[in-house]
């Protein structure tokens, strides 16, 4: 991607962005044929009042349509039967199944009056380029959610007491997101396979989870053990693993109780390569960070491990080929840690340099807050824990890994000291584009607290970056930028604006 600075005045930049990967979201065929020079042609939207509404739209939905369900009827869908989703949307044009705006209450789907059973899984997708988003899937006989289907983006759904894993990725399925999905009490009566989100078996590569909770259930938070698939590669950014191996009632089951099991397989040679940013592993019953014999390769980057039966375990059986961590905690590991591997790159850690991370390092270590409810969009709620005191001598003891960060160097764990304190952020359109979408040009407005590091970036809502603005100090105060769309071809996008410890998103629509 190409971009330059064109003028800066009054705190407004105005730059101009040229797209070299042009992978859009929606096309604009979603808005009706009323303006005849888009020259695009009307794609069918559906408003679903009932399960059978639902089902009607899932078989004739193309490529461009929205979906929107109804709370009319108090906000719940039962079924007893599995929904397959089984059309494709394209890379410029997603079919999207969400509330319809006007709700003013979540969408639940109740799958309890299924038994459990390996063929009732509660939603199959195996279509690709959907956006599925704002819908608690309940009581599946066995996942809440089964992915075979590629780019899909899943965003602020829940999945909860289904008898397996609450969602599972496999089949070949790749380039995935999972992004601000929680995933609870799922277990199932063997108390052997439920998990929180599983990318296992035989998944695809480039699948990635952001913003993700998965607490209290049965068997691990993530699993990622392989089966039929060798050498994938899946993503973990500000997701958080609670409490895994416990039950709903708080009793410890039979699980495995791994907060993130990285691998592992039959014959203890395949590898899932893992890349965990800004993660917590928090008193899970086993593992935090886990190991269970993947080759693969597996890098920590500003995580936090506490109160996890052993927080990091990387054994010297069945060794992993390289182990990178860096700006780590571990904190009150009821056994030691463990970081074999055939290779190692491991520095600047909490437990290196003559450092020691305690209760006396951080605000709170209360568990209970981690599943504090969500912000309006989705989003991880603000919590104090694990947030540094000032003072703590694991200030600015890391190094620089390409993450954001206050000061002359990076702190140790998820999070930065400091305030950063983006108070509003929002998209203003220019007054002959009003209300969005937008063809000429947009411009974003933040106000700040304080003077802090910012990056924007554009992401098509599969979760590939397609812009970016480098990281920048930006003044105290009211600051905006104005986008030039330029070459952004026409479509639904994410505008991410991230600072040191928070980041707010926007939907942003360019047409030509």
């Amino acid at each position: 991607m190409i971009y330059s600075i064109l003028k800066t005045l009054n705190m407004t930049t105005k730059i101009i962005i040229t797209f070299m990967f042009l992978n859009s979201f929606v096309s604009f065929a979603t808005i009706k044929n009323e303006n005849k020079e888009m020259n695009t042609i009307a794609v069918a939207d559906f408003f679903v009042t009932t399960p059978q509404e639902l089902l009607t739209a899932l078989s004739g939905a193309t490529a461009g349509s929205n979906i929107y369900i109804s709370d009319s009827n108090g906000g719940t869908y039962t079924f007893s039967t599995k929904i397959s989703i089984t059309k494709n949307g394209t890379n410029g044009n997603l079919i999207s199944l969400s509330p319809n705006p006007s709700n003013t209450t979540r969408i639940k789907f109740d799958f309890s009056s299924m038994a459990e059973n390996s063929g009732n899984r509660a939603i199959s997708v195996s279509g690709s380029y959907w956006h599925i988003k704002g819908i608690d899937v309940f009581g599946a006989g066995d996942n809440g959610m089964f992915i075979s289907g590629n780019n899909n983006l899943v965003e602020f759904c829940s999945f909860s007491e289904c008898k397996d894993s609450g969602l599972q990725i496999g089949s070949g399925a790749s380039n995935n997101t999972i992004l601000n999905c929680d995933s609870y009490y799922n277990a199932d009566s063997s108390e052997e396979n439920a998990d929180g989100f599983a990318c296992k078996l035989d998944a695809g590569t480039g699948n990635k989870f952001v913003g993700c909770r998965a607490w209290q259930n049965l068997d691990d938070g993530w699993d990622g053990y392989l089966r039929g698939a060798d050498n994938i590669t899946t993503t973990y950014e500000n997701c958080w693993a609670i409490k895994n191996g416990y039950l709903k009632s708080g009793l410890v089951g039979n699980g495995d109780g791994n907060g993130f099991k990285t691998g592992g397989s039959d014959d203890k040679l395949l590898k899932h390569n893992a890349i965990y940013k800004n993660c917590m592993a928090v008193g899970n019953v086993f593992d935090g960070f886990d190991h269970n014999s993947n080759r693969g390769n597996v890098e920590l980057y500003n995580c936090g491990a506490y109160s996890n039966g052993k927080n990091i375990s990387f054994s010297t059986s069945n060794i992993a080929d390289f182990l990178k961590i860096k700006n780590t905690v571990s904190v009150s590991s009821v056994s030691s840690d463990g970081f074999s591997a055939t290779t190692t790159d491991i520095t600047n850690n909490s437990w290196q340099n003559g450092l020691v991370a305690n209760a006396a390092d951080y605000v709170s270590l209360d568990i209970n807050l981690l599943i504090a409810p969500r912000k309006a969009d989705g989003s991880l709620p603000d919590v104090d824990f694990m947030k540094l005191v000032s003072g703590s001598d694991l200030i600015d003891k890391g190094i620089n890994v390409g993450l954001p960060f206050n000061g002359p160097a990076p702190d140790l764990g998820p999070f930065e000291s400091g305030t950063l304190g983006l108070q509003d952020i929002k998209v203003v359109e220019s007054f002959n584009n009003f209300p969005n979408p937008f063809s000429s040009e947009t411009t974003i407005v933040f106000n700040l607290k304080q003077a802090s590091k910012i990056q924007i970036s554009i992401y098509n809502l599969v979760g590939l970056e397609v812009g970016a603005i480098p990281e920048k100090m930006y003044p105290t105060g009211k600051n905006s930028i104005i986008l030039d769309r330029n070459k952004l071809s026409s479509g639904h996008y994410l505008l991410v604006v991230k600072g040191i410890n928070n980041q707010r998103n926007s939907k942003i629509i360019s047409i030509q």
